[in-house]
């Protein structure tokens, strides 16, 4: 048979603890009670009870020591690898335009020579590079420590995909920066760079071509005394 206690106040016999209830037993605050605790300290068991947490709004983010937040709880749209979250807590693709996304090159110290009018292909340095993605670019670069005489040769680019037919001359016979040494007419060096579109995610060879730009005089690019390079960059869209 239930039966009501009323009183003021409890105080533990011994003045340090008081129990209520025994192991087993469920104690029960009824609904439109309040168990007012807040000037008091309250140890919670180790593991506390499934139940929800819309009121606990002061949680120390420093405090959380294990576990991983769920992507979802971050922001909205779809977590992948191809996405990153934006300040706006959102999910968006990764932003590609402009990055270096590989390099390859390849360097020599062979020499070559032409008397043709005609361009003909430096054989001694072809770097490949397969693209990404049809949409990336490739930055080309091409150093050379020697090439004789200036004012006779005209250097280009050569293009092959996947071992097949050539596209030459890509950049109209514009190449070339000649750096003079002394009064007379031997270069120093040569150098020069170009943005191809070449549409494919085929393996692209990419190497110099060369030729007498008037009369017949012997030409010479690369010298065995110093380094020459060819440098590709793709670049994604």
């Amino acid at each position: 048979m239930a039966s009501i206690l009323k009183v003021d106040k409890l105080d533990p016999q011994s003045g340090t603890a008081l129990e209520i209830g025994t192991s087993g037993d469920t104690v029960t605050v009824p609904s439109g009670a309040t168990l007012d605790i807040s000037s008091a300290t309250l140890t919670p068991p180790a593991t506390l009870p499934a139940s929800s947490g819309v009121n606990l709004t002061a949680l120390n983010a420093s405090n959380l020591g294990s576990g991983t937040v769920p992507t979802a709880r971050l922001g909205s749209g779809t977590a992948s690898s191809s996405t990153v979250l934006y300040g706006d807590q959102t999910y968006k693709a990764e932003p590609t335009g402009g990055k270096i996304l590989q390099v390859q090159g390849a360097s020599t110290s062979i020499a070559d020579s032409t008397t043709s009018n005609s361009f003909v292909t430096y054989n001694h340095l072809a770097p490949t590079i397969t693209c990404a993605s049809t949409s990336s670019k490739v930055f080309i670069t091409t150093g050379w420590n020697y090439i004789s005489p200036a004012d006779n040769i005209m250097m280009d680019l050569y293009r092959s995909i996947d071992g097949g037919a050539s596209t030459s001359n890509l950049s109209g016979e514009s190449m070339g920066i000649f750096y003079m040494q002394g009064s007379g007419n031997e270069p120093q060096g040569c150098y020069f760079s170009f943005l191809d579109s070449p549409s494919t995610t085929s393996e692209i060879t990419y190497k110099v071509t060369f030729r007498n730009y008037t009369g017949s005089t012997t030409i010479v690019i690369g010298s065995d005394d110093g380094t020459s390079t060819l440098t590709l960059f793709e670049i994604g869209a």
